[in-house]
């Protein structure tokens, strides 16, 4: 495998595929959460060498995917806030004011599926801390979205992230990969992200049906839906556990944006 690390200001065409090679690697709802029509193209945009592609040259195939972003931190957990989007908003915030960041915020670290398990989740994360030093910071910031969390959509995020399993090792895979790789359990936020739409909308996302109003548990949901017919609302906050990175700074001039 010839893989190489591809930037989307280097060969912005590749990302084109990312629909149909990355089908099904997170929950349909899930890619349509209320911030993302605001900053999605400012993303690629205001920030084209903090997106990366792991992309296989000899197949001419990309293999994974990473979204970041550069955003003003103290360096204390209370800081790093309820968690994407509002490290979104935060990001464009300080991008427009010239403010310079505290830390890089990874918005998603995603394998195409039929090259899961393959380590290369890690290889993703070592880029997103090259990507840092490159922006002259020295931790990433990565609100998670635990991958065993949909099974348990009752029990509060604070409490799934200190679950351990008999080693001590986290229950979770995707908090496991993170903590072996050198990251730390630094807190967690029931509202990370918000999705709502139609009714319709959410049926057509989750296969489901909601006959009447209020709270539903759903295929994938790692919290409960809340159905108001008379609004012909779904509204979902989706949790996350923050994890962070530190890394050692680059001695390169830092690049803000």
């Amino acid at each position: 495998m010839a893989m190489a690390v591809v930037r989307y200001s280097e060969r912005p065409a590749l990302w084109d595929r990312i629909p149909a090679q990355f089908a099904g690697v997170v929950p349909e709802y899930n890619l349509h959460g209320d911030i993302n029509g605001d900053y999605w193209n400012r993303l690629f945009e205001d920030f084209p060498d903090y997106q990366f592609l792991l992309y296989d040259e000899e197949q001419d195939e990309v293999l994974g995917a990473g979204r970041s972003l550069p955003r003003s931190w103290d360096g204390t957990p209370e800081d790093l806030g309820p968690g994407l989007d509002d490290s979104i908003g935060r990001a464009f915030a300080d991008h427009d004011a010239g403010r310079a960041p505290g830390g890089l915020c990874a918005l998603g670290i995603e394998v195409a599926q039929r090259h899961q398990g393959k380590g290369l989740s890690k290889v993703l994360l070592d880029t997103m801390s090259a990507t840092a030093r490159i922006a002259g910071v020295d931790t990433v910031l990565v609100p998670i979205r635990p991958t065993r969390k949909d099974r348990y959509p009752l029990v509060p995020i604070e409490r799934y992230a200190s679950w351990t399993r008999d080693d001590g090792s986290p229950f979770d895979p995707w908090i496991r990969t993170q903590v072996k790789a050198g990251g730390a359990v630094t807190a967690a936020s029931a509202r990370s992200s918000r999705i709502t739409g139609t009714v319709a909308e959410w049926e057509s996302w989750t296969g489901m049906s909601f006959p009447d109003d209020g709270d539903y548990v759903f295929p994938g949901g790692l919290n409960t839906l809340y159905v108001d017919h008379g609004s012909d609302l779904g509204a979902y906050w989706e949790p996350a556990v923050w994890i962070t990175h530190r890394v050692t700074p680059s001695t390169d001039a830092p690049r803000h944006g």
